[in-house]
């Protein structure tokens, strides 16, 4: 199936890309999605810190169960003043 990927930010610098869309198996978490990225895209590796996750504009776990054309989106911290 397919899902729709947004990255912001340093997530979006280090993907080289605002949007993607994404093969992934049926029954596929957020995690796991987010696992074969870092796979994908080997700058997003290091990236340990606590990122918010959204699917169709409402925020959710990572153990949430994507569905075929979801919109994810992947929300770095927001810091600055």
């Amino acid at each position: 199936m397919k899902v729709k990927v947004k990255f912001f930010a340093f997530l979006r610098e280090r993907v080289g890309t605002g949007e993607i869309t994404k093969e992934i198996n049926e029954g596929s978490t957020v995690a796991d999605l987010w696992a074969t990225l870092k796979k994908d895209y080997p700058k997003l590796a290091p990236v340990e810190m606590r990122l918010l996750y959204a699917v169709n504009r409402n925020y959710v776990n990572p153990d949430y169960a994507l569905k075929e054309s979801d919109e994810v989106v992947f929300v770095p911290p927001v810091s600055g003043g």
